[in-house]
């Protein structure tokens, strides 16, 4: 048998892939844009604790990013009426309100965001020290491992988790997209 080596990029979106230690699981660090978690990612963001998008279920999600029209959560924002109750099982109430929970969603305390985001090992306890810790968005971005170590609660474990995720160019810039969507 051919002996097999793991990649290390994602062979869907081409981002790194790293094992934690002591764990067997190898995982891709595209969180926000790897097609092959991308359902996953779009329903979180959009669930009751994080975004809370009233409307955005499984089914709409299928149809939403199957269809192309959605490949990040910023692209939700950019969602319109028309484009939606074009969708199977929506009418033009569905859809406009819908636009309406998604417009609702635009406001949301840095804690949610942080949630909604998916970052491995951060649930909504963890979420919420980093956003009373830093109290911006901007200072977690740039934090390093040991800044990130200052805030209670986040171990070594996290604080790698955290910090691998916003090094990765594409999850800051799809935080770039949220925000230039006015979230």
């Amino acid at each position: 048998a051919k002996v097999f080596k793991m990649p290390a990029r994602c062979p869907v979106c081409a981002s790194r892939v790293y094992r934690e230690e002591g764990e067997a699981v190898t995982r891709c660090t595209g969180g926000l844009v790897c097609g092959a978690q991308r359902k996953q990612a779009l329903l979180h963001f959009a669930s009751r604790r994080a975004l809370d998008v009233e409307g955005l279920g499984d089914k709409i999600v299928d149809q939403l990013v199957d269809s192309g029209l959605v490949h990040a959560p910023a692209d939700l924002f950019r969602l319109d009426v028309d484009t939606i109750a074009g969708l199977d099982r929506m009418a033009g109430k569905s859809a406009a309100n819908l636009v309406a929970a998604l417009a609702k969603a635009r406001s949301t305390t840095l804690e949610r965001f942080i949630y909604a985001l998916g970052i491995r090992h951060v649930g909504e306890s963890t979420a919420r020290d980093l956003a009373r810790h830093f109290g911006r968005l901007e200072p977690i971005v740039s934090a390093s491992e040991e800044e990130l170590l200052q805030v209670p609660d986040v171990g070594p474990v996290v604080a790698a988790s955290i910090a691998r995720f916003f090094a990765e160019a594409h999850n800051r810039e799809g935080i770039g997209q949220l925000r230039a969507a006015g979230v």
